[in-house]
């Protein structure tokens, strides 16, 4: 089976590599000639752990491909992923342009029977707006559009994708649908749980998970304002929650906010589809703004916990949004960063991944080796993202770096009294 992907950003090469992993012939298409002469070089311009060597392994038995040929890449292909960017608009909505460029190139070279099937995340109603841009030129008979909405983790994407915990499928047409679950039988072969539904609900089940995941976790920070206030511990709070099974313990850790590509632009835009049908979604709503909220709540800590800003120097752990992945957008680390910059902090910085990613984004950051080297002369040190190597440090060595022993912990990371015993003054969210 030939598959077109297209779109070489995260979800698009992760799609692309991993399908020609499972024996497809694919071809990962991108308008961005200078992106794809990297891949062509070998070079991977994301970093997501596996995927180099999945693409590598691919790409040396001739089953991936790259093109800034879009418009070659198009015919002869028995199915085409949609996995184009859809970021946010100043009003929250999803800008949907690239899809509908890449559709008009679709249609324009649209040749035999052929699957569309959106990867990107996109609004409820997107399926439908694409099958009339396609029937201008097109008989009805000789395409199908499906929604095959993304799951995938960054950090973990790849085996997310080899291993998803579900496939959902959102197609009205039988044809296309054996199509697309033969193309899905590896994954399918593992019992994987698979869901069938109209286009339309698997549009909305994309969204609907990422807001909900969003409120789950804006919903423990706010839970963790109050046990400061009342002496109680959020760790044992989260954990004690965690054990009903119908709540579960996935995030429900504190932290300085949600980030990254999805939630943040997906919440927004599912409320932009609320107004736009005339439906409140409050609580979604009110986990956006206690998220934006914790950010000035970190910044708060740490001007508490530091005293005076002015003229201080800080060691930062962390810019990526999460760990395991170089991604800075939308990052609570980064706006940290940022806003401290602004006040005329110094700050000294380390992230394993992504550094020269965050470094693009503000220049005036001071980056450094690792976590030893933030904390060289610094007033106090203050972690931001979860990474494994930050979760076990050498307490005496950054004593004798820092200049005086504060650890101001948004990740909620240590043990307090580890840190508290080892002579420094440590700060977190929800801990008594």
């Amino acid at each position: 089976m030939k598959v077109t992907v297209l779109g070489t950003g995260y979800v698009g090469l992760v799609s692309g590599a991993c399908l020609a992993h499972f024996g497809l012939d694919v071809t990962c298409a991108d308008v961005d000639g200078d992106k794809i002469d990297k891949l062509v070089k070998g070079e991977i311009p994301i970093y997501e752990p596996g995927l180099e060597e999945v693409v590598h392994r691919n790409v040396h038995a001739g089953r991936l491909h790259f093109t800034a040929d879009v418009a070659g890449a198009i015919p002869n292909a028995q199915v085409l992923f949609l996995a184009v960017g859809t970021p946010p608009l100043p009003d929250g909505s999803a800008d949907m342009r690239f899809i509908f460029d890449a559709v008009d190139i679709i249609s324009e070279n649209h040749d035999g029977y052929q699957v569309i099937v959106t990867k990107s995340t996109v609004p409820v109603g997107t399926g439908a707006k694409i099958e009339s841009i396609m029937a201008r030129k097109h008989d009805r008979e000789s395409y199908a559009v499906v929604s095959n909405p993304e799951f995938l983790r960054e950090g973990s994407a790849v085996s997310d994708f080899m291993h998803p915990e579900r496939l959902v499928i959102g197609c009205d047409e039988e044809k296309a649908l054996d199509i697309i679950m033969r193309l899905y039988k590896p994954q399918i072969d593992q019992n994987v749980r698979v869901l069938i539904t109209n286009r339309v609900s698997a549009e909305l089940i994309k969204y609907a998970s990422n807001a909900f995941l969003a409120v789950k976790i804006s919903f423990i920070n706010e839970v963790s304002r109050l046990c400061e206030e009342v002496g109680a511990d959020v760790m044992a709070v989260a954990k004690g929650m965690g054990m009903d099974t119908r709540i579960g313990p996935r995030f429900l850790h504190p932290g300085p906010g949600y980030g990254g590509s999805c939630f943040p632009k997906d919440t927004r835009a599912l409320l932009d589809v609320g107004r736009e049908h005339k439906v409140g979604l409050r609580i979604v709503e009110a986990a956006v703004m206690a998220n934006d909220d914790q950010v000035q709540r970190s910044l708060n800590k740490i001007q508490h916990a530091f005293g005076t800003m002015e003229g201080a120097t800080v060691a930062l752990l962390g810019l990526a949004f999460k760990s395991d992945t170089d991604d800075v957008r939308e990052s609570p680390a980064l706006k940290i960063a940022a806003a401290l910059l602004d006040a005329g902090v110094r700050v000294k910085a380390y992230d394993p991944a992504a550094s020269q990613t965050a470094l693009r984004e503000l220049p005036g950051l001071e980056i450094v080796n690792d976590p030893y080297d933030a904390a060289d002369g610094a007033d106090g040190l203050v972690v931001a993202t979860e990474w494994n190597e930050f979760k076990k440090l050498d307490w005496p060595e950054l004593k004798k770096r820092l200049k005086r022993p504060l650890v101001v912990d948004l990740r909620n990371l240590y043990d307090p009294i580890e840190v508290r015993e080892a002579g420094f003054t440590y700060v977190a969210f929800g801990r008594p």
